[in-house]
């Protein structure tokens, strides 16, 4: 059985690190459009951090 299309191997995916979180992330394809705009790896990430008082 044969794909159509480029196949990608997650190893030569960019990456980037959370601005929140530190941690590496790989390119999605949901970010395909705007990559150079993505900041941060997750929704949770994304919400302003609640302090304690």
């Amino acid at each position: 059985m044969k794909r159509k299309g480029k196949t990608v191997s997650k190893a030569n995916l960019p990456t980037k690190v959370c601005m929140q979180c530190q941690r590496p992330f790989s390119w999605r394809k949901k970010w395909q459009k705007n990559w150079d705009e993505v900041n941060f790896c997750s929704k949770r990430c994304k919400q302003p951090q609640k302090t304690d008082m």
